[in-house]
């Protein structure tokens, strides 16, 4: 991301207030094993410089726990990446081996049973601060997209401008609208919102 493109987040309003950036790891070591072209702390920086122009951003990421070489202390500096920057919400899969890859054949390949410990505590991490998240916006007044019925009667369901699951009891007169939509209730993959309430 150049300098460009973080001031458009500021500036341009029909940006939603999320942003997707991928990480991978937080370890050094690891992202160069994975040939990629950031450090962590070039990563962090990013991120900070991103929040100093839009600072109410909600930062999703992806991770993979498992690369070959990975050692507890690389694990460790992943979870601290996340620590730092805080996830609205994130994708994280354990690394899995894929013949004709140049990892494929690294030495270090790391044990099924550790990838599966690391990506739980990797993953209970992204759930509590997903939840964080979510919990933080009981309360506001969100503008919702809504898109369909819900799976009640007489519901419908959007997403908000940090792209989570909004439903709330309205007319399905309104689905392809932006409403205003007061949030009031809150879990870890959606939340519940009242139209009469935002009308107040």
């Amino acid at each position: 991301m150049d300098e460009a493109l973080i001031a458009a987040h500021a500036e341009v309003a029909e940006l939603a207030p999320y942003l997707h950036l991928p990480v991978q790891a937080g370890s050094d070591r690891v992202l160069k094993a994975m040939n990629r072209g950031h450090t962590a702390a070039d990563y962090l920086r990013l991120v900070e410089r991103i929040r100093a122009a839009r600072p109410d951003i909600a930062m999703s990421g992806d991770f993979i726990v498992g690369f070959p070489g990975e050692r507890e202390t690389d694990f460790e500096a992943t979870l601290q990446v996340v620590r730092e920057v805080g996830y609205a919400s994130a994708f994280s899969f354990k690394y899995s081996r894929r013949p004709g890859t140049p990892a494929a054949a690294m030495a270090g390949q790391v044990a099924d049973e550790v990838k599966a410990e690391r990506l739980a505590r990797l993953q209970a991490l992204l759930e509590e601060q997903q939840l964080a998240f979510n919990r933080a916006q009981v309360g506001r007044t969100l503008p919702v997209l809504f898109e369909k019925t819900g799976r009640k009667p007489g519901q419908i369901a959007g997403r908000s401008p940090y792209l989570q699951a909004v439903h709330c009891e309205g007319a399905e007169d309104l689905i392809g609208r932006i409403v205003d939509t007061r949030i009031a209730a809150a879990s870890r993959t959606s939340l519940a919102g009242d139209l009469a309430l935002a009308a107040v």
